[in-house]
């Protein structure tokens, strides 16, 4: 069998295009290696009538829905794909060899993060990085921003917003210029200058950081940004790459998600690292539906020429 659409990745962005597709009367298989990156997160947080839901309900919810109009989603792993005169196909790491018309590359990214002892553990909860996912749930805590690039500063002074007790370590961050300086002195940020040793947890719970001069600083909360690395691997076989980027890698397309390789879309973090989980779920949509619009435009084609 050849699928009218194969969805490598089945997160918000990739179970979206299913849904559109599914509901165009296309068959679709998502393939899934269940890995998502906000597994960690207690809830995803700014999706209208979602709000708080916990990352894997909301995958069951979506897998269950993409099922109701006749898609199928597999948890297993691309390894490779290729093009040949009878279009696209992908090969799982089992083995196991599927064709379609077209491909959808939804995969997200991956969090690079700074090698600091104890850091990895807490990811996700007790260390943070978007203030919209979850700055409310620790509004009024006090919050530590690890420094790594001159963002940092812009950082400090957004997450300032959900509390009047923020550090900023500058860790590998520049340190602020003169008016900088006085910006996050103005609205009560301290800055620490010295590097940050080690994220501490006491059972599991996060308690503050302890720096290279032996000092230990508690913080309800900690802010790291990660460098966003686009998961482009499946698809390298067809020329497809990530980008570098001031944020790290993402996968060049046009405003639908179309990329320069022929029969290849993207949609979500794998080409907007900054997308939340609602803005990549309407990237997907948006590229489901033009997906189906660019296999109509062959098969009017097709009609024509018989």
């Amino acid at each position: 069998m050849t699928y009218d659409v194969i969805v490598i990745g089945g997160g918000p962005a990739g179970l979206s295009a299913a849904l559109v597709l599914g509901r165009a009367l296309r068959s679709v298989l998502v393939v899934d290696a269940a890995s998502p990156r906000n597994a960690p997160a207690e809830g995803i947080h700014n999706y209208l009538t979602r709000d708080g839901i916990p990352p894997a309900e909301f995958r069951e919810l979506g897998r269950a829905e993409v099922a109701g109009y006749g898609g199928e989603v597999i948890d297993a792993t691309v390894a490779t794909a290729a093009a040949g005169p009878d279009g696209l196909s992908v090969t799982l790491t089992d083995g196991r060899e599927f064709r379609a018309r077209r491909l959808l590359l939804t995969t997200g990214l991956t969090d690079e993060l700074p090698d600091i002892p104890g850091l990895r553990e807490q990811w996700g909860h007790g260390v943070l990085h978007c203030p919209y996912c979850h700055g409310y749930e620790v509004r009024g805590r006090s919050i530590g921003i690890i420094g790594s690039s001159p963002m940092s500063l812009h950082q400090a002074q957004l997450w300032r917003q959900w509390s009047d007790d923020v550090v900023l370590f500058l860790h590998t961050a520049p340190a602020p210029d003169d008016t900088q300086a006085r910006e996050l002195a103005a609205r009560g940020i301290t800055i620490e200058t010295e590097k940050v040793a080690e994220v501490v947890a006491d059972g599991g719970r996060l308690t503050g950081v302890r720096l290279t001069d032996g000092r230990f600083v508690a913080r309800d909360a900690l802010v790291s940004m990660s460098r966003l690395n686009a998961n482009a691997d499946p698809l390298r076989a067809l020329g497809l790459q990530a980008t570098e980027n001031d944020f790290g890698a993402a996968v060049i397309a046009d405003p639908t998600g179309r990329t320069p390789v022929p029969g290849v879309w993207v949609a979500g973090n794998v080409t907007d690292p900054m997308a939340q989980v609602v803005s990549a779920a309407a990237a997907g949509l948006q590229a489901g539906a033009m997906l189906n619009s660019d296999l109509i435009t062959e098969e009017v084609a097709r009609a024509v020429a018989r």
